[in-house]
């Protein structure tokens, strides 16, 4: 064998390795949507309206700490805390954690919301950066405002856990909305199984020109802007097709930071969130996890696809590029932080199946899939490669890629179809096609950015994430 018939035929393995890859972790996905479509249709049906109205009055739905980090807020603060409290739910507070702001977020707090200084302590167990002040307000007994030296996101939501008493704390952005029922949608699972349930996510979703008012979304559009449709493709991909699945087999490894449920006694046992990590509300998750199984304690970790909270998503290739590298840096130290787990049947599905995933998919994932690209353009430019291959190469990367995203849109859209106007479903449609060219290679690239900082033990906190805020509007009549 001629070194020239030797190089094209390890070439060409490397190339077709990388192709089947690619159809595995398609493959996957589709089998995960595939099953989020029966595991939705059950949720959906979980409680009717007599029997929700019933529990809504009754004393025995588990009491909730919203707890709010914020960092330089000005922008949304003003309209989502207000918001935050007129949820419809009978036992819960809002906890907002300034976490050092440079800008006017505390004191925009203090003017909207009336508050005065209190005698509460932020006294717990979980060890935080120092609390300067503890706020309470006139015209709402729920909230409780922390304001605190910067710390991070992690060691702001600690401060939260420390003030809260609740059963249960819920994370949500400050640049978040949550839906009037959001709570009591939330809760849902625990209700069901509460000898087990120990966190809960639920979806996000991109408020991006949406109409808001008195911190509600008014009138469901899409963005104005592809960047923001294209994500928000991203976000129902993600929500409806990859964690319901994950979640069906007991092995959700992340829940929104934006977004999450979890027992309280369950987060102190597990020592809290870690102010060390990039991801700390994956890196939590894997945790949770992690120490369960090693205890061999019955448990569950959900994700409930029907109830919604709106955030702001970057509108700013600048800004987008910053938080997906941090995203992926967030992944590789929590996955790499727990990877005894790895192919362990210690840990049951966890370790066999999503870990294993999680490790060589989604982690691994943007190095495998650039060599790919680069193969393939190198190998067509000195006719390495047939053309044919090339070809499959791009249907396995992009024509199954439109498929998962029209998949996620159409499981959307028959479950619980949220835009009212045609032109907007159809502009959605279009984003799910269009963003499988140059948007996700794109993303590609930054992931891997954020592999190799990772991996280079490259430090970071919350970052300068610039908001515009939301698009406010008259509330409508009736």
């Amino acid at each position: 064998m001629t070194p020239d018939v030797l190089a094209h035929r390890v070439y060409f393995f490397f190339e077709s390795s990388i192709i089947f890859y690619l159809f595995a972790l398609n493959v996957i996905y589709l089998f995960l949507t595939v099953s989020a479509f029966f595991v939705m249709r059950r949720q959906q049906n979980a409680f009717s309206a007599t029997e929700q109205e019933a529990l809504l009055n009754s004393p025995l739905l588990p009491s909730i700490a919203l707890i709010v980090p914020a960092y330089n807020e000005a922008g949304t603060v003003r309209e989502s805390v207000p918001g935050k409290l007129r949820l419809n739910y009978p036992n819960y507070e809002v906890i907002v954690v300034n976490d050092g702001s440079k800008d006017s977020t505390m004191r925009i707090l203090i003017e909207a919301c009336n508050l005065y200084r209190s005698s509460r302590s932020a006294a717990g167990p979980l060890h935080t950066a120092d609390v300067r002040a503890v706020y309470e307000s006139s015209d709402s007994a729920r909230l409780i405002v922390v304001d605190k030296a910067n710390g991070g996101k992690a060691d702001a939501i600690n401060v939260g856990i420390n003030m809260a008493r609740a059963d249960f704390i819920m994370v949500v952005d400050c640049d978040s909305l949550i839906e009037p029922d959001g709570l009591f949608q939330m809760v849902k699972p625990y209700l069901e199984d509460p000898e087990h349930v120990i966190a809960i996510g639920g979806t996000v979703r991109a408020v991006n020109d949406c109409s808001v008012a008195h911190g509600y979304v008014q009138h469901i559009t899409t963005s104005k802007a592809w960047l923001p449709n294209f994500q928000a493709i991203e976000y129902l991909r993600a929500f409806f097709g990859g964690r319901v699945g994950f979640s069906l087999l007991n092995s959700l490894l992340i829940i929104a930071g934006a977004y999450g449920l979890f027992r309280r006694d369950a987060v102190l046992e597990a020592g809290g969130y870690d102010e060390t990590s990039i991801g700390e509300d994956m890196e939590l998750v894997v945790r949770l996890h992690h120490l369960w199984r090693r205890k061999g304690k019955p448990y569950r970790i959900v994700h409930a696809a029907q109830p919604v909270c709106w955030t702001e998503v970057p509108d700013s290739m600048k800004i987008l590029q910053r938080q997906r590298k941090r995203w992926q840096r967030g992944t590789y130290e929590s996955l790499w932080r727990h990877r005894e787990m790895l192919m362990n049947p210690k840990y049951g599905t966890v370790g066999i199946f999503s870990f294993t995933y999680f490790f060589f998919f989604e982690m691994l994932g943007p190095a495998i899939e650039s060599l790919g690209y680069v193969l393939t353009v190198m190998g067509l430019a000195f006719n390495i490669i047939a053309p044919s291959i090339a070809i499959l190469f791009f249907t396995v990367s992009i024509v199954t890629g439109i498929l998962l995203s029209t998949s996620a849109l159409l499981l959307e859209e028959f479950s619980r179809s949220r835009y009212p106007e045609w032109r907007h479903s159809l502009r959605i449609f279009f984003a799910a096609i269009l963003e499988n060219f140059g948007f996700r290679q794109m993303l590609t690239i930054w992931r891997l950015q954020g592999l190799i900082e990772g991996i280079k033990g490259k430090k970071g906190g919350w970052g300068e994430m610039t908001r515009k805020g939301f698009a406010t509007t008259a509330a409508k009549p009736g």
